[in-house]
């Protein structure tokens, strides 16, 4: 799911709409390289921190943050049960997209080794901690990374 974002709304600080379908359609191809093809997973995307596309409620979440940069929330319930944790900042698109599908890709792969018996994917449990009650949403988000 992605809000409207640039060049529809005048909140917006990056693309949403536009970029989703080329993330999504890379990390598909990365997936069914490594046999995961098959597997649901949500992904939201918004083009400003208002949310509108309700991304820090997906299992990966991308927040725009200024042309061309996104945020990375990861973590939260399939089932919406969870919110997400901010996972690395200012990730950029340069050249097609690449560090922002490239950090989106490799998180995945690795959480695919650790699903639990519910078959939910348990992402970046070490620096990502669940977050359970919204006052806690930016407790524990470890030091600023990017990828």
């Amino acid at each position: 799911m992605a809000c409207v974002a640039l060049p529809t709304c005048g909140l917006a600080l990056a693309e949403s709409e536009r970029y989703l379908p080329d993330l999504v359609t890379a990390l598909e191809e990365r997936l069914a390289a490594h046999g995961l093809a098959e597997d649901e997973i949500v992904i939201r995307m918004t083009g400003c921190p208002n949310g509108c596309a309700r991304p820090y409620l997906a299992e990966i979440g991308l927040v725009g943050k200024g042309p061309g940069r996104y945020n990375l929330y990861l973590g939260a319930a399939f089932d919406g049960s969870r919110l997400s944790k901010l996972y690395a900042e200012d990730l950029e698109h340069a050249g097609h997209h690449r560090h922002a599908r490239s950090a989106v890709c490799g998180v995945r792969r690795r959480a695919a080794s650790a699903a639990n018996a519910s078959g939910e994917f348990v992402i970046a449990p070490a620096s990502s901690p669940p977050t359970s009650n919204g006052r806690d949403f930016h407790a524990n988000t470890g030091a600023k990374r990017t990828l």
